[in-house]
């Protein structure tokens, strides 16, 4: 008997293994089959040659659509690990749902974390000097010189990062037994190396997220049409209309051997024309979409980043009195055991929507930023290179998702997998400095976007617009058409 209990043991160990495989795969082909019509949207179609370079380009496209893949499952793993908590809780014994236990949720949160390692240390460093390589002096031209080429890239690279690496932590902790650590490549080193990863891409987070937040209403304004207050909409698409026909001629009356003021006049009456369509699309939309569709999602836009700022603010106070609000603190009941929100479903579900609220407003912070505006990819017209440097940058916020939502005290879910074992997730006052950052730097951008219009009205009252003393945002100060309708030369 006891033999047979132990066959068939292993017969269901053995068949949960397969099942959770079968879902996971299932799971990340559909992730990767979007990720590659995203970025076939959006790659330059002039890459498509017949030759090796065409080879190297779908190499490198391919590496960079398994990177945006895993990028788009770690966004997903914590809302998905939040729901399946609550599921499991609420249907313990229901049939239908046996698949999704403990098990597959730590799988998947170690595949995150192994393919997470893997994408950032191996595929786009290696996509990157592929398609950059041209082969070594000497040898013969080809991919095989290429790939050699990338090759000795990568193990240059990796010197000098472990190098790097080694030398700051022997510089922050002197300990000879962190120090002999470091020799063990597979168990510490990587760990300590992505941990360092996912510090700076929390920072950056810090940094975009706040911007983001406050950037999100400008960017549904736009998406948005805005409700007709005092305006003549009739009026403007006439002025437009004229505005077209006299630019229109000028480009007819000029000479082909004045190129750059047709290239000038063409773009001014490509943006003409891009205005006269909005306003147009304002004139024909419905009187629900003007009048309740705008306020309602600029109310829900501010209620969502009303409760980030009041979630951050009372896990600050939970971190002064409880010991075990800190990420990496005693850990929870388990999976399936406990609710993890005290508002049971309806809290786990908000949980989830600020989740996506705050990679979405990241997303849109990073491409807000100067230092990072020229990543932002066009339409049929973005270079492999651009390519990988947004599917890195993506990796990186992804990846650091999951450990801010849990140190802002978005949620309670622990932290599973390599994720839950950073060192500066034990560090009090790292933490703390974090949350209280993000509280202020998020109320700063906010105060900052409803009042720049009042503060511009008073420099202008005082006579120190002049002196460019106000720095407003580039949308509401910029001269081309902005996607409402409105003009400033009108």
């Amino acid at each position: 008997m006891e033999g047979q209990d132990e066959v068939s043991a292993r017969e269901q160990h053995f068949h949960s293994q397969v099942r959770e495989t079968t879902i996971c795969f299932l799971l990340f082909a559909i992730l990767y089959i979007v990720s590659y019509f995203i970025i076939t949207r959006y790659k330059r179609k002039s890459d498509e040659q017949e030759d090796e370079d065409a080879i190297v380009n779908r190499i490198s496209l391919f590496l960079s659509t398994f990177t945006l893949a895993v990028s788009a499952g770690a966004v997903l793993l914590l809302p998905f690990s939040i729901i399946s908590n609550e599921i499991l809780l609420s249907f313990p014994q229901n049939y239908y749902i046996q698949w999704l236990n403990g098990s597959l949720i730590h799988g998947l949160w170690n595949l995150a974390s192994l393919f997470s390692n893997l994408c950032l240390f191996v595929l786009m460093p290696f996509a990157f000097f592929f398609l950059e390589s041209e082969g070594f002096a000497g040898l013969k031209k080809g991919i095989r010189a290429r790939i050699l080429e990338t090759l000795v890239m990568l193990v240059l690279l990796a010197l000098l990062i472990l190098g790097i690496v080694w030398v700051a932590s022997a510089l922050i902790d002197k300990d000879a037994a962190s120090m002999e650590s470091l020799y063990d490549l597979w168990e510490f080193y990587l760990p300590y190396l992505y941990s360092c990863i996912s510090l700076m891409g929390c920072l950056l987070l810090l940094l975009c997220t706040p911007v983001g937040l406050s950037r999100m209403f400008t960017v549904m304004g736009q998406l948005l049409v805005k409700p007709t207050i005092l305006e003549d909409l009739d009026e403007q698409i006439y002025i437009i209309t004229l505005e077209e026909e006299a630019l229109q001629r000028r480009l007819n009356g000029l000479s082909s051997s004045v190129e750059y003021n047709i290239m000038e006049l063409e773009q001014e009456l490509e943006n003409v024309k891009t205005l006269k369509t909005k306003l147009e699309r304002r004139k024909k939309a419905s009187a629900w979409e003007r009048n309740l569709v705008y306020p309602a999602v600029m109310v829900l836009l501010l209620i969502e980043t009303s409760i980030s700022v009041l979630l951050v603010a009372c896990n600050i106070l939970c971190l002064l009195v409880d010991e075990t609000a800190m990420p990496k603190g005693t850990r929870g009941p388990g999976i399936g055991n406990a609710s993890l929100s005290a508002f049971g479903f309806v809290g786990a579900a908000l949980e989830i929507i600020l989740i996506f609220y705050l990679m979405v407003s990241s997303v849109v912070g990073f491409y807000s930023l100067r230092f990072f505006g020229n990543f932002i990819p066009k339409k049929d017209d973005t270079t492999m290179t651009k390519i990988i440097g947004n599917c890195v940058s993506i990796l990186v916020l992804s990846s650091a998702l999951p450990v801010m939502s849990r140190t802002l005290g978005i949620t309670r879910f622990d932290l599973l997998g390599d994720f839950g074992r950073f060192n500066w997730l034990g560090n009090f006052y790292i933490v703390l400095s974090y949350n209280l950052l993000f509280a202020i730097v998020t109320t700063l951008c906010l105060v900052r976007k409803f009042t720049s219009a009042v503060r511009e009205e008073l420099f202008k009252a005082l006579g120190l617009h002049k002196l460019h003393l106000s720095n407003t945002s580039r949308d509401s100060e910029t001269s081309k058409p902005s996607a409402n309708g409105h003009h400033k030369a009108l």
